[in-house]
């Protein structure tokens, strides 16, 4: 799997390779569906503070399109762990819709024999 990493943050730079174990973790199962993963850091309030931390994370599958899922959160790695968790979740839930469909075919196609 190939994980691109965009930040114009100098924090969120430091924590490119902690971005790309993160990902690579939390998509293991998913590795065959998911042939390349893209996430983006930015920081929306600047130096304001607040809850203003935003990982965009992109995940480009084979059959299935592309799947964007977003997080903000107070700091990066939470942003980040948010984001992953929601597009694993997707993942799956897009991965068992197909996989019903191909079983409900199959069975359907056993009842016309």
């Amino acid at each position: 799997m190939q994980v691109l990493f965009k930040s114009r943050h100098p924090q969120a730079n430091e924590l490119r390779d902690l971005t790309e174990r993160r990902v690579r973790f939390v998509l293991r199962r998913l590795r065959w569906l998911v042939p390349r993963a893209e996430v983006q850091m930015s920081d929306v309030n600047g130096p304001r503070g607040g809850i203003d931390k935003r990982c965009q994370v992109e995940l480009r599958t084979d059959g299935a399109g592309s799947v964007v899922v977003a997080s903000m959160a107070r700091d990066w790695r939470t942003a980040l762990d948010n984001a992953l968790a929601r597009a694993a979740r997707f993942l799956m839930r897009l991965w068992q819709r197909v996989s019903d469909s191909r079983r409900m075919r199959q069975r359907l196609i056993g009842l016309e024999r």
